[in-house]
């Protein structure tokens, strides 16, 4: 368990680098020294691929999300019925 809240961190450390790498290759694309149309077809490609990894980075974040929730529900419980349990001994034991 703490092997995967250990790899759900460092995922969520690595989006705003991925982010950030988007942003910069886009700007690098309208900075380029290039003529217009040239440029819109590489902003095009570039849009292109980019939807697709960004489609991908929100399904893969979503995924992380509903698996961090489920761990987090289940340490709940855990604890829950922990709880009950020692206090059923404790009962007992009176």
């Amino acid at each position: 368990m703490k092997e995967e809240l250990t790899d759900n961190k460092r995922n969520s450390i690595l989006m705003p680098f991925l982010v950030g790498g988007i942003v910069g290759a886009g700007l690098t694309l309208l900075l380029a020294p290039k003529p217009g149309k040239e440029v819109r077809e590489d902003i095009k490609r570039f849009a292109a691929n980019t939807k697709d990894s960004v489609t991908s980075v929100i399904d893969k974040g979503k995924t992380l999300f509903d698996e961090s929730k489920t761990v987090v529900s289940n340490a709940i419980e855990a604890g829950k019925a922990a709880y009950e349990q020692e206090k059923e001994k404790m009962r007992h034991a009176a």
